[in-house]
């Protein structure tokens, strides 16, 4: 049986420069560094979240043939991938806080109907969402 999700994908134009900007941009810690034949295992994850990593996939890695490869560059570098949402507890203290460590963020926080969210790009041209939720909407009685 399932017991959750353990490990993302992120696709990356260079690890060494993405694992740079999870671990001093955004504080992330690194959880595993390996080099496994001409492939690079790299992972990081939130602090105070043990059971989730992400993978830092490099865009040529093993996996890709050639035209798959290349049209993943495209979307990446186009900046049209969403690599998923963050939860924090003060999305305008994080947002000025990455802001001034040089995170480029597509959208300041705005209030939304299920709270505060500023939308940043990794060094490779992913977004994500940057969530503080609104304590008055309980996802699964309005959502579930």
């Amino acid at each position: 049986m399932i017991k959750g999700l353990a490990i993302s994908t992120v696709w990356t134009t260079d690890q060494q420069r993405t694992k740079a900007f999870f671990t001093e941009k955004l504080g992330f810690e690194v959880r595993t560094d390996l080099a496994l034949g001409d492939m690079r295992w790299i992972t990081v994850g939130a602090k105070d979240q043990p059971d989730l990593e992400l993978a830092l996939m490099s865009l040529d890695g093993p996996g890709l043939d050639p035209e798959s490869a290349e049209a993943l560059k495209k979307l990446v570098a186009k900046g049209v991938l969403g690599a998923g949402a963050f939860h924090t507890d003060d999305c305008r203290g994080d947002y000025a806080a990455f802001k001034a460590r040089g995170v480029e963020f597509v959208q300041e926080p705005k209030e939304r109907p299920y709270g505060i969210e500023a939308i940043f790009r990794d060094d490779s041209g992913n977004w994500y969402s940057l969530t503080e939720r609104s304590e008055e909407l309980d996802f699964s009685k309005d959502f579930g």
